[in-house]
């Protein structure tokens, strides 16, 4: 049996004028929570759809309840998870009516031959999964990161949870969910529900994206950081590049990754990036800027 790892976060747009005192003893109870569940042997899988629910139920962060309206006026989901054993994956993308894409990505993979499903048809397989659906949306969802990068100003707005965990089988995994963020167009879709883009696992690495999402499709951000590890570089040289990439293509965000032995990265190009880890040796942290 080896030593689990997790490393979370809650998104790339914090600004240094917010306080963050919520976000950070909440993602400290989610890591408490997670290395209790990887402890007692829980699937680096399960405790990856475990984390994202409790960051998608806060309401703090722009994913599940934190979401925003899009130009329309409607609340569309999108969520990932990859398994790093398998290479299986599943995803929705502009889901409406449902509280937690994470879970219907993780349907989707389990129950059905395809990827991804979207729009009306991935909520009406969440209907007929019994997934929980959200009655009065302007009642439920907070429209969480006010003041944040994900609302405007700004002509690419993001923001975005995910995990990537290795449990005590040394099996990765990633999920990623997202709200969408204020005054998007409708059906959009950024990079999160896409595996290499925004969410990647395999037996070398797992990543999670966070930032301005049309930079990270056309850098296949989250599997090219896998490839660079796969191809011998460290995980933190992987993930520095990636988001180097990124800054040079003129977007701006960050993300976390994890290796096969524990090694923690978690690079970013914007002002801070909510994320809490534990890491092989039982510790955790929580950190909102570098300083």
């Amino acid at each position: 049996m080896g030593r689990p790892a997790l490393i979370l976060h809650g998104g790339a747009g914090a600004r240094r004028e917010r306080n963050y005192d919520l976000e950070v003893v909440h993602m400290r109870e989610v890591v408490e929570a997670m290395k209790a569940r990887l402890n007692a042997g829980a699937s680096a899988l399960d405790v990856a759809v475990e984390a994202v629910v409790m960051l998608e139920d806060s309401g703090l962060y722009v994913a599940g309840r934190g979401a925003s309206p899009n130009l329309d006026g409607d609340y569309e989901l999108d969520a990932s998870i990859m398994d790093g054993e398998t290479g299986k994956a599943g995803a929705v993308a502009a889901l409406q009516g449902y509280k937690n894409p994470i879970i219907a990505a993780r349907a989707v993979m389990d129950k059905t031959p395809h990827v991804m499903l979207a729009g009306n048809g991935a909520a009406r397989f969440a209907a007929a999964q019994a997934l929980e659906p959200v009655t009065e949306p302007d009642q439920w969802f907070t429209r969480a990161g006010k003041g944040e990068d994900n609302h405007p100003p700004g002509t690419l707005s993001h923001g975005t949870v995910g995990v990537c965990v290795l449990d005590i089988h040394g099996r990765l995994a990633a999920a990623t969910s997202t709200a969408g963020v204020f005054g998007k167009m409708p059906g959009r879709v950024g990079d999160t529900p896409i595996p290499a883009a925004g969410t990647w696992a395999d037996e070398n690495a797992a990543v999670s994206c966070t930032g301005q999402g049309e930079y990270f499709i056309r850098a296949a951000a989250a599997v090219r950081t896998a490839i660079g590890v796969g191809a011998g570089q460290s995980l933190e040289d992987a993930a520095t590049a990636t988001i180097a990439r990124i800054g040079d293509m003129g977007g701006d965000g960050g993300l976390i990754a994890l290796d096969r032995h524990g090694a923690i990265a978690d690079p970013y190009n914007s002002q801070g990036m909510k994320r809490a880890w534990l890491d092989t040796d039982g510790n955790i942290v929580v950190r909102v800027f570098n300083d």
